[in-house]
Order: C-alpha cells, then sequence, then structure tokens
C-alpha cells in the first residue's frame, strides 16, 4: 500500500500544481479582480481631545480631511456589493507626527478581508495645531442706505449685546469688532430685523472662517425711524436787573430755530421750543447778560436734535440797558381832575404856567412816547381811596399828577405832586 502511494510521486506533484493552476484559472475568468473608484470620502479624526485637553485647536489644512478618490481593487463578486457608504477613512491623533501630519487608514465595513488593495490619492491628514482663544466683543449695530426724507434713524440696538468667539489664536487675535447691518432704504417706519453677525479686522476686512467658534450667527435688531421738523426757539428771561437798570426786551440767540425729530405724532403737537423763563435770569444784572444753554435740556420728552453738526450748544444775550428820566414840561391848563365828586370844584394853586413831570424809561421807549399827546391828570377818587378817605372835603391837598401813556409803553412815570385847592359847593 505504501509503495502505490509513493509511486510516481514527481508525476503526481505535476499533477497538483497543474490542478491548482488551473483553479486559479477558471477562477479569475469566473471572478476576475476588478477595480472600484469612489468620490469623496470623508475623514474621520479620532482622540482629537488629545489636542483640545492641552487648551489647544486644530485645523485641517488643504482639505485633506476629505479624499477626492479612492481606488479599491477586489473580486469582481466582491467590488459588485460595495459603494462609498462602504468606505471609511480614518485618522487617529495618537498618530500625529512632528510635522502635524496624521497617515489615514482606509478600510471597507466588509470584505476588507478580502480586498486585494485600497488606496487614495491622498495619505494623510495636514493640521494647523495653536492656542485656543476666547474673546467677547460687543456687536455693533450698523445702518446702511438712504432713509426716506424727511426722515432720520434714531435708536438703533440689538436685543443681544455681545458676542463669545473661539478659535485659534492667530485668527481671533485678527478680529477688531463684530458688526450687524440693516438697509433702512425707504423706511419711515420703525424696522426690527434679524441679521447676521460679521467679523472685522482694524481695516474693515471681513475675516471668515470655519475654524472659527460663535456663541450666536444672527442677532435682532431695532432701529427707530423719526421724522424730522424745523421749529423756532422762544426765549425768554426773568428778574429784575439792578437799580437804575432794564431788561430791553430784546434776546438774541446764536440760533433762532432747530431741526428735531421725533415720533410722528409726536411732531403734530411741536410747534416750537421754549426756553423759560428760569433759563435766563437778569436779577442785578447792570449789563447785557450773556450765557450758554445746551438746548437738550429743554427738549420735550422723545425728541432729539436732527443735526448732526450741532451739539446743541447755544449762547443767548438779554440786552440789559440804563434807564434815563425825561422831564417833560405840562401846561397847568392842560391838567384835568377825574373822580370829582359833584359840585366841587377843584383848582391847581401852583403858580407857574406849566408844571414839570419826569418819564422813566430807555432810550428806544422815550422815544417812542409823543410828547404833544400826554394827558396830564390829577385821579381824585384813587387818591381819596389812598388815603382811606371816604370823602372828599374843602381844603388844601398834595395829589399825584399822571399822564396818560399809550397802553403798550413800558415807560414809567416818576412821583409827581402838585398843590391842588378843593371847594365844596355853595
Amino acid at each position: 500500500m505504501k509503495h502505490r502511494i509513493t509511486k510516481n510521486w514527481g508525476l503526481k506533484l505535476v499533477s497538483f500544481l497543474f490542478a491548482v493552476m488551473l483553479w486559479i484559472i477558471v477562477t479569475n475568468i469566473n471572478d476576475p479582480i476588478s477595480p472600484l473608484k469612489v468620490n469623496n470620502i470623508p475623514v474621520t479624526i479620532k482622540n482629537g481631545d488629545l489636542i483640545t485637553e492641552k487648551g489647544q485647536i486644530y485645523e485641517v489644512l488643504e482639505d485633506t480631511d476629505m479624499i477626492d478618490s479612492v481606488i479599491i481593487r477586489a473580486p469582481r463578486s466582491i467590488i459588485d456589493t460595495l459603494g462609498a457608504s462602504n468606505v471609511i477613512a480614518e485618522a487617529d491623533m495618537r498618530d500625529l507626527t512632528s510635522l502635524n501630519t496624521i497617515s489615514i487608514k482606509l478600510y471597507t465595513n466588509k470584505y476588507n478581508d478580502k480586498l486585494e488593495s485600497i488606496k487614495g490619492n491622498i495619505d494623510s491628514v495636514k493640521l494647523n495645531i495653536e492656542n485656543k482663544q476666547t474673546r467677547s466683543f460687543p456687536i455693533r449695530p450698523n445702518v446702511t442706505g438712504e432713509i426716506q426724507e424727511g426722515y432720520m434713524v434714531g435708536a438703533v440696538n440689538t436685543e443681544q449685546n455681545l458676542i463669545r468667539l473661539s478659535g485659534p489664536e492667530s485668527v481671533i487675535s485678527q478680529i477688531s469688532r463684530a458688526q450687524a447691518e440693516v438697509d433702512v432704504s425707504g423706511f419711515t417706519n420703525n424696522i426690527g430685523t434679524d441679521s447676521d453677525i460679521r467679523l472685522y479686522n482694524e481695516d474693515g476686512v471681513e475675516i471668515r472662517s470655519e475654524s472659527i467658534e460663535k456663541s450666536i450667527t444672527r442677532v435682532r435688531i431695532n432701529v427707530e425711524i423719526l421724522e424730522k421738523k424745523t421749529v423756532p426757539i422762544i426765549y425768554q428771561a426773568s428778574g429784575v436787573p439792578a437799580d437804575g437798570y432794564k431788561a430791553t426786551g430784546e434776546i438774541t440767540g446764536s440760533r433762532n430755530s432747530v431741526m428735531i425729530a421725533g415720533r410722528s405724532e409726536l411732531m403734530k403737537e411741536i410747534t416750537s421750543i421754549v426756553i423759560p423763563e428760569e433759563a435766563l435770569d437778569v436779577s442785578g444784572a447792570r449789563e447785557t447778560v450773556e450765557t450758554m444753554i445746551n438746548i437738550h435740556d429743554y427738549l420735550p420728552e422723545g425728541v432729539i436734535l436732527a443735526e448732526e453738526d450741532f451739539e446743541g450748544q447755544i449762547s443767548v444775550a438779554v440786552r440789559i440797558e440804563q434807564v434815563r428820566r425825561q422831564n417833560v414840561s405840562v401846561p397847568v391848563e392842560s391838567i384835568r381832575f377825574i373822580g370829582l365828586p359833584a359840585g366841587y370844584h377843584a383848582s391847581i394853586t401852583e403858580p407857574e404856567e406849566s408844571y414839570e413831570i419826569a418819564l422813566i424809561g430807555l432810550n428806544s421807549e422815550l422815544a417812542q412816547i409823543d410828547i404833544n399827546a400826554l394827558e396830564p391828570y390829577v385821579d381824585v377818587t384813587a387818591w381819596t381811596a389812598g388815603e382811606e378817605n371816604t370823602e372828599i372835603e374843602s381844603g388844601y391837598y398834595r395829589m399825584p399828577l399822571m399822564v396818560s401813556l399809550p397802553e403798550d409803553s413800558t415807560v414809567s412815570l416818576d412821583e409827581n405832586w402838585i398843590n391842588v385847592h378843593i371847594t365844596e359847593p355853595e
């Protein structure tokens, strides 16, 4: 039996090898090795916390976390069951090199052991690793566009005023401001809208980077739209100047009108801006009083100035002049008596033919008095009331001499007394 097994062993070995080769040939003919190309295979980075736990951050460079194409070689029966979803690409942070690269491991989630080969067009992920920086920035609202004529932008605010940014130190350190914009073109009513938050460097160049983590990406902006209107400024003064001095009534300001803005319904009610008396006090003054006022202090609630180049400071001058006396002679025969009881007779006992009275006022005021139109008189009733007399009797009295001045005149009359003789009826 043993002899039969070992007999012609060389021929038997050749037959075995031939059978194997024939099997390989038949197999390759029926199930040949075929290639499969899949595209855009993302690379999963594992153990990234090894970097972040050190207070650092990594950024993938040159899009090396995406393999453009992967070629798989395997028997056709295997290839026919595979697709892009079966290809796994991983880069383990534990394999990080000193050049900040990580080799990519490619495999399939099935039949991996039956693959002849699997290879991508790149074999490593390139990283930029640096310290992580976190900073907070105020969100600045910015208005763009041309608003409707006759209106202006009032208060502009954001419902959130702070954004927190985290990212590579080299990127975060470039950021100068965070800004959200809203276009007000053509609006006449208040605006409320959500706006993207954009980041800029100090030169106004926008900074965009996927490595920046934002606490918020959009913010609500509220814009107040106000109606503009130009109104006059009315000045008033208070107080009494020093003895012998008087306010002329002339008040001049560096501005006589001002442009204001507010809600449309409020603007309909405002016709002027009044500077109250207490703001311009001339008490005890002996010369023109000059002062500065801030018109902001006298704007109605809800109203603002609408002039960009006017900060609200106005210089005001209240003119003060020294009063003077003007002596006027009136004929005694022109003096009339009023309030004289019926039947009584009154006469002037002064020996002169004329009597001198004194008018007191400013030059401008006295110049408006028509001396020839003055009507001198003695008011017996007024004098009696002042003396607390109920009846007048015959006798000699000293009574005030008055003159009729125009109703709108601010000229005053100095005390002028005249001797009067009153006789009762017989």
